[in-house]
C-alpha cells in the first residue's frame, strides 16, 4: 500500500514517543489508583474523578498534536498515524464528557468511589491500544483491556439485579466473541506465519487465496462485529444498555463504538490490504444490511428509551459499515466522520436521559417525555434537533454522515446495499419522529425532580449546536477525517 507519510520505523527500538498518549494514560491511571487507595472517602473519589477528566483531556491533546507522520513502536506492533490520532481525540473527548455527566448520578446513587473513574481510564487505554494496533496480538491485548473494564462497569451497581445481570450477560457473550476472535487469529497465523498486519497484507497480495486465511478472516469479523453490536451479533446490546447504570450506558454508546469500528477498519484496510477486498466486502455488506434492518425494525416497539437507543446504535453501526464495505479512501473517511457525529449526538441525548428523575427514581420510559415542550422548552428543542439528526434529516449533521457513507457505497458499486440503507433510514425515521411527537404534542407528564445541572445543559446544547451548524464547513471534522484517511489513498 502506498503511503506518502514519512514512516519513522526502527525495528530494534521501542519508540515510546509514538505511544506517548498510552504512556500518559497508563502512568496516570496507576497514580490515580494510588491516590484513591490513600483517600478512601467521597471527597477523595471526587478528586480522582476530576483528575481523570483532566488526564483524559491531556492525553487527547498529546495524541492529536503528537506528530503528523506515521510512526511505529514496539518493533512494529503499534502504529501512530492519522487514523489513530483522529480516533483517540474523539475517544478521549467522549470518555471525559461521559465522566463529567456521570458525577451527579454517582453521588445520588452512593456510587462515588474511586474505582469508577480508574476503570473508565483503563478502558480508554485499551481503546487507544486498539486503534493503534498493527499486530493481532496487540489488537487482542487492547481489546481485552477495554472489555474487562467494561464488564465491571456494566455490573458496577452491585445492589441492582438488572445491573448484575447486564454485566454477566456482557461477560459471557464477550468471552464467546473473544474466543471467535482468537480462533480466527490462529487460522490467519497458520496461513501467514505471522501476526503482523504488514506480513498478512503481503501474503494476501500474492494473489493466492488460502482457505485458512479466508476462514480466519470470517471468524475475526464475527468477533469484531460483536464489539460494535452489529447484527446478528447484537443480542447483548438491548439488555446491557437497559440494565447497566445510565452513565455506563452512555459510555458504551460512545467511545467504545468508535474504538471497535476504527479497529475493524484497521484490520480490514491495513491487515488484509486492498487485495483482500473481494474476500471481506460481502461479509461487511451483509453485517451492514442486517444491522440497519434489525436496528430500524426492532426499535419501533420499544417503550424504554435506553433500549431504544440500543437498537438505534445497532442501526447506526450498520450505516457506518456501509462506508466501510466500500474498501476505499472515501469509505474510510466516511466511517470516521460518521462515528464522530454519532458520538456527539449520543452524548447530547444521554446528557438529558441522565436528568430524567421523578421522586428520586430514574425515569427511562419514553412516555415520561410527554409534553416536554411545555415543561422545558430548551431541552425539548435540543432533543428535537438531535432526533432529527439521528433520523438523517437535512441539513443536520446526521444527514451528512449518511450522505458520505452512501456516496462511498455508490463509488464502490454497492447499489443494492444503498437501497437497503435507504429503506432502513426511512423506517428508523418513524421512531425518532415519534419521540418528537410525544415531546411536543402529547399531554404533559409530571415534572422531573429538579432542573438540569449546568454541565448537562452545556453538553446538550453544544451537541445540538454541532448538529445544527455542521453544514458550515463540517466544523473541522470532515477536514480532520479527510487528512486521516489519506493513508488509504490508492
Amino acid at each position: 500500500m502506498e503511503n506518502d507519510a514519512v514512516i519513522a520505523f526502527n525495528e530494534g527500538s521501542l519508540n515510546l514517543l509514538a505511544a506517548a498518549p498510552e504512556a500518559v494514560l497508563a502512568i496516570g491511571s496507576l497514580a490515580l489508583l494510588m491516590i484513591g487507595v490513600f483517600r478512601q472517602n467521597v471527597a477523595g473519589a471526587q478528586l480522582v474523578h476530576w483528575l481523570t477528566v483532566g488526564l483524559l483531556c491531556f492525553a487527547g491533546i498529546v495524541a492529536y498534536v503528537g506528530g503528523v507522520d506515521t510512526q511505529y513502536a514496539f518493533n512494529g506492533v503499534f502504529v501512530s498515524d492519522g487514523v489513530s490520532r483522529f480516533a483517540k481525540l474523539f475517544i478521549f473527548f467522549g470518555t471525559a464528557v461521559t465522566l463529567i455527566l456521570s458525577r451527579a448520578y454517582l453521588l445520588r446513587a452512593n456510587l462515588m468511589i474511586f474505582e469508577f473513574p480508574v476503570l473508565v481510564a483503563l478502558a480508554a487505554l485499551g481503546m487507544s491500544m486498539m486503534v493503534s494496533s498493527a499486530d493481532l496480538i496487540a489488537l487482542y491485548m487492547g481489546l481485552e483491556l477495554q472489555s474487562l473494564s467494561l464488564y465491571v462497569l456494566a455490573s458496577f451497581r452491585r445492589d441492582s439485579v438488572r445491573s448484575t445481570e447486564a454485566g454477566l450477560k456482557y461477560f459471557v457473550l464477550g468471552a464467546l466473541s473473544s474466543g471467535l476472535l482468537l480462533f480466527g487469529m490462529s487460522f490467519v497465523y497458520g496461513a501467514a506465519v505471522s501476526t503482523e498486519f504488514t506480513r498478512i497484507a503481503e501474503v494476501m497480495a500474492l494473489g493466492e487465496r488460502n482457505v485458512g486465511m479466508v476462514i480466519g478472516l470470517a471468524f475475526i469479523l464475527a468477533g469484531l462485529a460483536f464489539k460494535i453490536s452489529a447484527a446478528p451479533f447484537h443480542m447483548w446490546t438491548p439488555d446491557v444498555y437497559e440494565g447497566a447504570p445510565t452513565p455506563v450506558t452512555a459510555f458504551f454508546a460512545t467511545a467504545p463504538k468508535m474504538a471497535a469500528a476504527v479497529l475493524m477498519v484497521r484490520v480490514l484496510y491495513d491487515g488484509f490490504g486492498p487485495e483482500a477486498i473481494p474476500d471481506w466486502q460481502q461479509i461487511v455488506a451483509f453485517l451492514a444490511a442486517a444491522s440497519m434492518l434489525v436496528g430500524s425494525i426492532a426499535a419501533i416497539g420499544q417503550t424504554d428509551i435506553k433500549r431504544l437507543m440500543a437498537y438505534s446504535s445497532i442501526g447506526h453501526m450498520g450505516f457506518a459499515l456501509v462506508g466501510m464495505a466500500a474498501g476505499t479512501e472515501a469509505g474510510a473517511r466516511s466511517v470516521l466522520v460518521y462515528l464522530a457525529i454519532y458520538m456527539i449526538m449520543n452524548l447530547g441525548v444521554f446528557a438529558y436521559i441522565l436528568t430524567m428523575r421523578r421522586n428520586g427514581m430514574a425515569m427511562t420510559k419514553i412516555g415520561d417525555l410527554a409534553g416536554l415542550w411545555q415543561r422545558d422548552g430548551f431541552s425539548a428543542l435540543c432533543l428535537t434537533i438531535l432526533m432529527f439528526s439521528l433520523a438523517g434529516i437535512p441539513p443536520l449533521a446526521g444527514f451528512w454522515a449518511k450522505f458520505y457513507t452512501f456516496g462511498a457505497a455508490v463509488e464502490a458499486g454497492l447499489i443494492w446495499l444503498l437501497v437497503i440503507a435507504t429503506v432502513a433510514a426511512v423506517i428508523s425515521a418513524f421512531y425518532y419522529l415519534r419521540l418528537i411527537k410525544i415531546m411536543v404534542f402529547d399531554e404533559a407528564a409530571d415534572e422531573f425532580d429538579s432542573p438540569m445541572g449546568g454541565e448537562f445543559r452545556i453538553v446538550l446544547g453544544v451537541s445540538a449546536a454541532v448538529m445544527l451548524f455542521f453544514v458550515v464547513g463540517g466544523l473541522g471534522i470532515t477536514g480532520m477525517a479527510e487528512n486521516a484517511a489519506m493513508i488509504y489513498a490508492r
